[in-house]
């Protein structure tokens, strides 16, 4: 293992041990709950790692960092809670016998994070656009009419939209 390598993994343990717990308490009071907490900051610290950020670069605030890593997971662990509430409302009235299994249901849940990720990663306009004519089932001149912009305007929109999707493989 070369010596930069071996200095960074060192670099990283000290700021493990140093801000694991204090992190952890901080997750604890936002999410009110140990195992969150506990996940997210463990999250937190591979975040940290899989970006390959050197522990030197991290200033004399290194929690500044933490908190700002910690903060993006906990808004993804909402959007997620989010996600899964909808799709459960939505299957809960379904006949025992319809009701998806449990790994149908996980299927279903990752892709439905993936397109909300994708939904959210799409300009507000390109996002409005799509929603109307795939949710909505209205016609691009319907859309164009509506939101007073062109048609080519809507069929550009909807095409970066389509490529969006077509990215979630």
């Amino acid at each position: 293992m070369p010596g930069t390598e071996l200095a960074q993994q060192t670099q990283i343990h000290i700021l493990y041990s140093d801000h694991h717990g204090w992190l952890q308490g901080w997750l604890r009071r936002k999410l009110g709950n140990h195992c969150d907490a506990a996940d997210i900051a463990q999250d937190t610290f591979m975040r940290l790692l899989g970006g390959r950020r050197d522990a030197a670069r991290l200033g004399e605030e290194p929690r500044a960092l933490l908190t700002h890593i910690a903060r993006c997971l906990v808004i993804d662990h909402w959007r997620r809670q989010d996600v899964e509430r909808a799709y459960l409302e939505t299957i809960a009235h379904l006949p025992e016998p319809e009701a998806p299994s449990p790994e149908t249901r996980w299927l279903v849940l990752e892709t439905l994070y993936r397109i909300e990720a994708m939904l959210r990663g799409l300009p507000r306009l390109t996002r409005q656009i799509f929603l109307l004519a795939q949710l909505d089932g209205m016609k691009y001149r319907q859309i164009a009419d509506q939101m007073d912009i062109s048609l080519p305007t809507v069929k550009r929109h909807m095409r970066k939209a389509f490529l969006a999707c077509l990215s979630l493989e």
